[in-house]
């Protein structure tokens, strides 16, 4: 998560929870990028998300605070269980939080939104016909 000086320990700490959690109910990963961005920052961000690890099944939150810009990028695994609409809803409430001041709170409940929207409901019991 490269935040450089734009967070504090307790704010990173906030957010690695929020990754954590996020990726136990979901079993996708997240990253997360605090910072300065370069234009296009769309492209920008892509190209962070291209460079993971396991990139398809990422889902990289993207946040310039001082450029006002906020992307989410998930890989084709991801996306499977991680649409657009799920990720708009997200971003929406992230940016009502931001408005207010609060990044470290908006980013922290957009990546548990992220996570819940993503989850696989557990199937408690299961029927079968022979």
């Amino acid at each position: 998560m490269p935040a450089g000086e734009v967070l504090d320990f307790v704010e990173k700490r906030r957010l690695q929870r929020a990754v954590e959690v996020a990726e136990e109910i979901s079993g996708l990963a997240f990253s997360v990028y605090v910072g300065p961005g370069e234009v296009p920052v769309r492209r920008h961000a892509e190209r962070l998300h291209a460079g993971l690890k396991d990139a398809d099944g990422t889902v990289l939150v993207f946040c310039d605070p001082a450029g006002r810009s906020l992307e989410i990028v998930t890989g084709t695994t991801a996306r499977r269980v991680l649409d657009d609409f799920d990720c708009r809803l997200a971003a929406v409430s992230m940016q009502t939080s931001f408005l207010t001041g609060d990044v470290v709170g908006g980013l922290v409940n957009g990546i548990q939104q992220l996570g819940q929207s993503a989850r696989h409901p557990e199937t408690l019991h299961t029927s079968r016909i022979s």
